[in-house]
């Protein structure tokens, strides 16, 4: 197990744009890897980008707790947006902060797994928000730049 540094708000680098991945390397897959690791025992997060532990490459990994699972995507494209819903977001590399966002019902997304199959997923709920969330990642956005109403709620932090 590795962990990385989340990177937090104010680092110049969650407000660029990410690259494509050219070609699924061990890097890469590490990366993956170390992602997940640091989404899961670290934070107890349900997504992550690269651009949050300092990398600017177009993968991230989401796990909802569903029947889906994590799943990894590698450049990915959301293809599809229907309806609108709203959700509390919070962020990994924005903490004690949280707001209200609009985000769409319905996505489909088509991105890379880990071995450079190309698939397609049809999301909604928190699973659509989450993929919308950390693909804004990936355009160098943060949720409290779609705070609805521009209003952000300071957040105590609490132990289990």
């Amino acid at each position: 197990m590795s962990l990385r540094n989340v990177v937090i708000e104010g680092d110049p680098i969650l407000r660029k744009k990410s690259r494509p991945v050219d070609e699924i390397t061990p890097r890469i897959l590490k990366l993956l890897d170390d992602m997940a690791d640091t989404m899961y025992y670290e934070n107890r997060g349900i997504g992550i980008a690269a651009p949050q532990v300092g990398v600017l490459r177009r993968v991230f990994v989401v796990d909802v707790g569903d029947e889906h699972g994590k799943i990894e995507f590698i450049n990915p494209e959301i293809t599809y947006r229907e309806g609108t819903q709203t959700f509390c977001e919070g962020c990994l590399s924005v903490p004690g902060k949280n707001a209200e966002v609009e985000r769409p019902e319905k996505i489909k997304v088509k991105a890379l797994d880990r071995e450079g199959k190309e698939f397609e997923l049809e999301a909604d709920g928190l699973l659509a928000v989450c993929i919308c969330h950390e693909y804004d990642h990936l355009e160098g956005i943060l949720f409290i730049d779609k705070a609805i109403n521009g209003v952000i709620n300071t957040v105590e932090e609490t132990e289990e």
